[in-house]
Formats: structure tokens, sequence, C-alpha cells
């Protein structure tokens, strides 16, 4: 299944696109495209700007046409981003997962470094039980 950029995107590059629900979570809408490690990198500093920005602790991820992460992106996102994500108060990631298994394994590699931090993912094949179940969770980091 074929996803589409979000309507509302407000930012895109060729990792994906990010988009501000009116809910309260960001949306993470990762493409098919081949990206560099910059490209990854500046997809996931505009969520740490959404997060700070709106004061939010929510993300849904949605990984169905994703290419794995490499090596490089892997240790980047768990060893640069997790912590300075935790300090601005994400908690909340709902993973839409693809059905591609290195896609999964990469991913995993990631989700397993939050030991030790205040964020809980959860991973799901359906986008709407992503959404029902990040909706149930606090809107806001705790102060």
């Amino acid at each position: 299944m074929k996803q589409t950029s979000p309507r509302n995107a407000y930012f895109k590059n060729n990792a994906g696109s990010l988009s501000e629900e009116p809910a309260g979570f960001l949306r993470a809408v990762w493409t098919s495209n081949p990206r560099q490690l910059s490209e990854t990198q500046t997809l996931f500093t505009h969520m740490l700007h959404a997060l700070q920005r709106n004061h939010w602790s929510r993300i849904l991820i949605n990984q169905v046409d994703m290419l794995p992460f490499s090596l490089e992106e892997q240790k980047w996102v768990a060893q640069e981003w997790l912590p300075l994500a935790g300090q601005t108060g994400y908690r909340y990631g709902a993973v839409v997962v693809s059905h591609n298994v290195m896609v999964r394994l990469a991913t995993a590699y990631i989700t397993t470094h939050v030991l030790g931090r205040p964020l809980t993912y959860r991973s799901f094949e359906v986008e709407a039980e992503a959404t029902a179940w990040l909706l149930q969770q606090p809107n806001s980091p705790p102060q």
C-alpha cells in the first residue's frame, strides 16, 4: 500500500514528511526514496523542533514504505537524537510498521535504546489503531 504525504505537511524532504495534527501529535511519514544521512537528520531535527514548539509528547511514525535505516542512521538516532528528544518531552511513539523485515530490524535497534528513558514505543500494522493508542497518551510532557 503506497503512502502519500499528509495534505497538511509543513515539512517535506527526500526522507519523508511531517504534519502537525490538530489532535495534538506529530505525524511522520517516511518515503520509499533512497536517502542520505543528512536528509534523515534534517527530518528528525524538524520533528524535535515541532515537539518543542507545540509542547507535545507524541509522534505517529508511518514506516510502511520506508527503506531500512543505515547503520549510520541507526547510531545517530539512538545516540544523538533520542537523548535530545527525551529532554524536550518526547514520550510516546506509535509506529506503523513496514512489512520489510530489514526495516523492522533497523527500527528495533533504535527502539531498544530507549531503556532507561521515559519513552514508550508501540508497533501497529494499521494506522487507525496506532492513532487510537496515541490519542490515549498524555498530550504534553510532564513539567
